[in-house]
């Protein structure tokens, strides 16, 4: 039995998950950024000239909420310098010119005995490079971790209920078998007796199919859920699967639940049963300006420009390329970016599909209120932005709780108004949040 959430809408999904799996060629160089996870950024462990091996470690961190990162072909070091990163600025990268040999470095799987042993498997994790390839980036191990003794619901997330992705849903339908046995080793090393895997029903082949492994016998009860974005935010998987409700500014820690994306339990199988640190992942190619839409396994440090080429190319001018799905995604400036642990999809839109349309006035519907899934009130935190006096500007958006928004895109969505109330959201959430760092900086000082 699944519940439902509050809020949410049904946006025009455009999938394409019949579409198979193709292998994106490996470029002639690949740019693996030192940042591909949140918490402190690796530091580079070759230097020019050195010759790396597939899966070899590259760049790492000593601190606790870090994750390691690994060579995605075999080559020669040309480069160790900043380089343009998916998500905005210039981030320390290693360039490997590619030998297009793939000659591997892979750790020795776990015995048995390890993939019964938590610390170990938890330290595989680790070892691997293991981050929420959901897109959240953070640490995995760190997180499964910081949640023993904690939690005692583990939910796997199969929702992937943005427009347009498909890799989870192909990932469920090309290797059940292997995302099951990695589903138990992360309940196993968050030490729970069972895990519950949320897939929406629009997913019923893949939920047909792996009810026919025998989820249970891998402590594993199959969810379905109704479908309705954004069903895979974790607080509405801890509600759907669960029934809890976490408190505003909470965590799904905070009511006995941990959140796991089906990629990241695909990622540890690999590393856990093949010795494979993560370098590829089930990209989404799509969007009106690309010829057809592509389902591409894809290594990291793929730039946008060769993997336009491999799609063949843009049928039509890019008006705006976006990382991700389109309610959520953010928007890529320099197509010689790569692909990174967390990318699930990459849409070129036309000019057609782009073009932003004229806002109006509020008519104050409050569909933008009844459609948010946090029960928050966009349109009061539109007006306080315009408020002069900051003091005064903060403390509203404070009591409006505007940090608690996790920018799904629904209230722009469902707003007849045409207003970008996505966007007023973030200038207001980047306002207090540099607000709140002066007053620390005034009372500190």
């Amino acid at each position: 039995m699944s519940y439902k959430f509050k809020g949410g809408v049904h946006p025009n999904y455009m999938k394409a998950p019949e579409i198979p799996v193709t292998v994106i060629a490996p470029p002639a160089q690949v740019v693996i950024p030192m940042i591909q996870h949140i918490g402190a950024p690796c530091k580079p462990l070759v230097q020019v000239g050195d010759y790396v091996k597939m899966y070899q470690k590259i760049g790492e961190s000593p601190a606790p909420v870090s994750a390691p990162v690994h060579a995605s072909v075999s080559g020669k070091v040309v480069a160790v310098e900043p380089r343009p990163h998916p998500l905005g600025d210039m981030i320390m990268s290693v360039v490997i010119e590619n030998d297009f040999q793939d000659t591997p470095e892979l750790m020795e799987p776990l015995t048995e005995e390890q993939m019964k042993d938590p610390e170990a498997i938890l330290e595989r994790i680790r070892e691997a490079g293991v981050v929420g390839m959901g897109g959240a980036m953070f640490p995995t191990a760190v997180k499964i971790r910081g949640g023993i003794g904690k939690v005692d619901t583990l939910i796997i997330n199969g929702a992937e209920c943005e427009p347009y992705l498909n890799g989870d849903h192909l990932t469920m339908l090309n290797f059940p078998e292997q995302l099951l046995r990695g589903i138990e080793l992360v309940r196993i090393a968050s030490c729970v007796d069972k895990a519950y895997y949320g897939i929406e029903k629009n997913k019923q082949d893949a939920i047909d199919l792996l009810n026919s492994k025998n989820p249970a016998q891998y402590g594993i009860e199959i969810v379905p859920e109704d479908v309705k974005y954004p069903q895979g935010g974790e607080k509405m998987q801890v509600k759907a699967v669960t029934n809890r409700e976490v408190k505003p500014g909470g965590l799904p820690s905070g009511v006995g639940c941990n959140v796991v994306s089906t990629r990241t339990a695909y990622a540890v199988y690999q590393a856990c049963c093949e010795g494979k640190s993560v370098i590829e992942r089930i990209v989404t190619y799509g969007g009106s300006a690309l010829k057809a839409p592509v389902n591409g396994l894809t290594r990291v440090g793929t730039p946008f420009s060769h993997i336009a080429e491999q799609c063949g190319g843009f049928v039509k001018t890019p008006r705006k390329i976006v990382l991700g799905g389109p309610m959520m995604g953010k928007c890529v400036s320099d197509l010689n970016a790569p692909v990174i642990k967390a990318t699930n999809a990459v849409l070129a839109f036309d000019k057609k599909d782009s073009a932003a349309l004229e806002p109006t006035p509020c008519i104050h519907c409050g569909r933008c209120v009844s459609n948010c899934p946090l029960a928050l009130n966009p349109t009061a935190f539109a007006k306080a932005i315009e408020i002069e006096d900051e003091a005064e500007r903060y403390a509203v958006l404070t009591k409006e709780q505007v940090s608690l928004c996790m920018s799904c895109g629904c209230c722009s969505y469902v707003c007849p108004a045409h207003r970008p109330l996505v966007d007023y959201n973030s200038e207001a959430k980047s306002f207090v949040r540099k607000y709140k760092a002066a007053l620390a900086e005034k009372e500190g000082g």
